[in-house]
């Protein structure tokens, strides 16, 4: 099996394409706020999956977080770490970065940055948001610094989030239309979590260029863990 992180350098070298198709296809009407986001790659506690994956290896996680549901804005939903690009970070990486530390208390000197993903319109929120690929080589403890903005920060084995029977897709009707979008269930320390919107459309689109991705039923419908006001992107 080749390693995860030789798998993100290969395509990274080569140009990982366009992950977000659907999202790229509701641009940003007038000027879009910069913002990043870090996905954070790496055996972030030693525990692994207790799933066997064809595709990874079971110690493989990725660094999430669940949002406040206090906050104004995606309350409640499963991110990535990252939020917008201050006038002093020198650039999307050392936002994603700042961001990062603020949110979950880990060290960046730890973090090696392999590269960028062409950056996300998000039409609702205004945002331009890059994704920013990471490989913890040093890890260090992380936590929900501030309980205003995070209830929960936690590592997501991939294996698991690849596991067909924890996929399917949220449903949101709205104005008369539906959105549909991929989704993962998990089981955190605090209990069951669900990933879906802009972080589970990334997830899903990355996991696809990878190769990572097994057999799922794209017509399995999970339950949305938050008010279904709430925008997916």
């Amino acid at each position: 099996m080749t390693s995860p992180r030789a798998h993100l350098e290969a395509l990274l070298a080569r140009g990982l394409g366009d992950v977000s198709p659907a999202l790229r296809a509701l641009p940003v009407e007038g000027e879009a706020r910069a913002a990043a986001v870090l996905i954070l790659f790496g055996v972030l506690d030693g525990v692994p999956s207790g799933r066997v994956s064809p595709n990874v290896p079971s110690d493989l996680d990725v660094l999430l977080l669940a949002r406040a549901r206090t906050l104004r804005a995606h309350p409640g939903q499963v991110a990535f770490p990252g939020g917008r690009v201050d006038p002093d970070d020198a650039d999307a990486v050392a936002a994603a970065l700042r961001e990062a530390r603020e949110e979950t208390g880990l060290d960046p000197a730890g973090v090696e940055v392999l590269g960028t993903l062409e950056s996300v319109p998000l039409a609702f929120s205004r945002h331009e948001v890059t994704p920013v690929l990471g490989w913890w080589t040093r890890p260090t403890p992380v936590r929900a610094v501030d309980a205003a903005e995070s209830a929960e920060v936690f590592r997501a084995p991939v294996a698991d989030l690849l596991d067909p029977a924890r996929r399917g897709v949220t449903v949101i009707c709205r104005d008369g239309r539906e959105w549909r979008g991929p989704a993962f269930s998990l089981e955190t320390p605090r209990g069951p979590q669900t990933v879906w919107g802009f972080t589970a459309l990334l997830l899903d689109g990355l996991f696809d260029r990878l190769g990572w991705t097994e057999a799922w039923d794209a017509e399995r419908e999970i339950p949305l863990p938050v008010p279904p006001s709430a925008d997916p992107v």
